[in-house]
């Protein structure tokens, strides 16, 4: 294990500003009492210097809040206002957060100051400005109109890099640009391939489903599409599927009868592989709850390290196996078109095609893996709970697909263009439960951004400061959706409502981010996604949750109910990492359509 943990490189840093602090204090006063002729004991300078250290350092603050309104006052704007904690350094705030995100419902903790604040405030993390904004307005500026002056930062890179290094996701500049053109090929159309690699895997999906059901136990269907993507990612990625389907599907935790005293699946690399990169998301996600002082609380580890030990034990190997394979094959014939040869071949293979190094490959895949695995698995698994509450849309979202598809064929990518409604429905899950509910930005310089009350003046925001969006607390807005915001209604998507709301700006709907970094495989999910509901509902005619065969965790406290908006009637517990995905599973039952 590594001494050199993020703490003790945190602590390191402090100790020497600190250190050239005392230093460059002990000198000045030296200097002075030489000057002056009088003596001062070495221990009262450097005492004093300590004791003045925390005084300087609030001068310093408020010489800096002073900077800034006088900035603002000069521009015609005025900084974002700020939420005043009960705790130095508003440190009650990031205790509520991390509380909320361990027993609350998803961004609950931000209603207060979206109330009292309006959309845009500064949680002003131990002195540390922080913008937090669910103003589609503001996220333009952020993603789109304004993209070259908000970048990842230093900051999110630290804090992320020991899980996704400088993959996609956590750069900037000429490396996201690098990273950008590694992978855009193979997203760049549909290909056959893929449906191929759904076709597969979801026929899996349904044997194993059936059998579990017709042994009269619940699934689990966020663990079962967990395994689907999870063993669609990794062929489309690599090649190579690792087969976590035919491990066996968990069994309810209450369940008394078992095939084979069986009490669960027995667990491969791969399920082990999928547990600790989960963990290793939480573990990142905390940090950015923890604003700047997230290494204080990883003094002795970095608390990614034994999850990434895992995660690296698998996939290294495959990627060697990858450079080996692409160093031992033929060359590719000249007379194949290029354009032609993009679409088919894993995304290793294209990767292979740029670069061997193993770092950026294991670095890329890894994001990948987040995009195509976790963030398509999540969307289901809230389509799937949304239908079992939905039995009316259910029905009517079947009789679609059996009308344009029909019980038995294979859809193919005419279908998914004609089936509207399965948009709608995919659109609706997205729009309530959306695959990255918050995200981050750093400044690069100072901007103004328009006030998101008419009224007042527009706000400055500083050069070098952290901002926040929600797209999970923007896609709820009832002033940007309708009172019904917080309603399941796929038809928003298809009558009038379309173009009151979301056509009207289409930046209060962003489901795979805007602008230059775009989800590139935004058109791959929305296959992958409906596709794997078409072969349910050919399947399934009907889907009922069944709370009694779940854990614990996943069950809404009773308390829940007093609540107001979705958590009132909420029957899982959506929670988030990096993505959004439900506490303890969501555990259903189906029964089999006689079509």
């Amino acid at each position: 294990m590594s001494l050199v943990t993020p703490g003790v490189a945190f602590l390191c840093r402090g100790v020497a500003y600190l250190s050239v602090y005392v230093g460059s204090t002990y000198y000045g006063a030296s200097q002075l009492a030489i000057y002056y002729g009088v003596e001062i004991p070495n221990w009262v300078i450097i005492t004093g210097a300590l004791i003045a250290a925390p005084v300087l350092g609030r001068l310093y603050v408020s010489l800096r809040d002073f900077k800034h309104k006088r900035r603002a006052a000069a521009l015609g704007a005025r900084v974002v206002p700020r939420i005043v904690g009960a705790k130095i350094g508003n440190l009650d705030v990031v205790e509520r957060a991390m509380n909320n995100s361990e027993k609350g419902y998803v961004g609950e903790d931000m209603q207060d100051p979206l109330t009292t604040l309006g959309p845009t405030f500064n949680l002003n993390i131990m002195y540390s400005d922080l913008i937090f904004t669910t103003s589609p307005e503001h996220v333009k500026l952020i993603l789109a109109t304004d993209f070259q002056n908000f970048v990842k930062g230093e900051r999110f890179g630290e804090s992320m890099r020991s899980v996704l290094g400088t993959g996609v996701f956590n750069s900037d500049g000429e490396m996201w640009k690098f990273h950008r053109s590694l992978t855009r090929p193979v997203f760049a159309r549909d290909r056959i391939a893929d449906f191929d690699i759904f076709d597969r895997h979801a026929d899996q999906v349904l044997a194993v489903l059936k059998q579990r059901l017709r042994e009269g136990h619940a699934v689990d269907f966020q663990d079962l599409m967990g395994r689907f993507t999870i063993d669609t990612a990794t062929e489309f990625l690599f090649g190579t599927c690792v087969h976590t389907l035919s491990a066996g599907l968990p069994y309810p935790p209450n369940a008394t009868y078992l095939p084979n005293g069986l009490k669960s699946s027995q667990k491969n690399a791969a399920d082990e592989f999928a547990d600790a990169f989960l963990k290793a998301q939480e573990i990142i996600a905390n940090r950015e709850r923890l604003s700047w002082i997230w290494p204080l609380f990883e003094i002795n580890k970095d608390k990614t390290a034994d999850s990434m030990k895992i995660v690296n034990a698998y996939i290294e190997p495959v990627i060697k196996e990858a450079v080996e394979r692409k160093r031992n094959s033929p060359p590719q014939d000249k007379n194949v078109d290029d354009k032609e040869a993009e679409k088919e071949g894993c995304l290793l293979d294209h990767l292979l095609d740029v670069t061997t190094d193993p770092v950026v490959l294991r670095d890329e895949t890894l994001n990948i893996m987040i995009a195509g695995r976790d963030t398509t698995a999540a969307t289901l698994t809230f389509v799937i709970y949304l239908l079992s509450q939905h039995p009316d849309v259910l029905q009517r979202l079947r009789a679609e697909i059996l009308e344009k598809v029909g019980p038995n064929r294979r859809p193919n990518f005419e279908d998914l263009k004609d089936l509207k409604y399965l948009r709608a429905v995919l659109n609706e899950t997205l729009r309530l439960f959306p695959i990255v509910p918050f995200n981050v930005r750093q400044s690069v310089n100072e901007a103004i951004w328009p006030s998101p009350i008419p009224s007042e003046k527009p706000l400055y925001i500083p050069p070098k400061t952290s901002v926040v969006y929600s797209v999970f607390l923007m896609h709820r807005r009832k002033d940007l959706w309708g009172p019904d915001a917080e309603e399941f209604d796929p038809d928003r998507f298809l009558d009038d409502r379309l173009k009151k709301y979301l056509l009207k700006n289409s930046f209060v709907f962003l489901p795979f981010n805007a602008g230059p970094r775009i989800c590139l495989g935004q058109q791959y999910a929305y296959n992958e996604m409906s596709f794997m509901v078409i072969r349910l509902l050919q399947s399934f005619s009907d889907i009922s949750l069944d709370l009694a065969s779940a854990p614990k965790e996943a069950v809404p406290p009773a308390d829940w109910a007093k609540g107001t908006g979705r958590k009132a009637i909420e029957k899982v517990r959506p929670k988030n990492h990096l993505t959004m995905y439900a506490s303890g599973g969501v555990w259903v039952k189906m029964t089999e359509a006689t079509n």
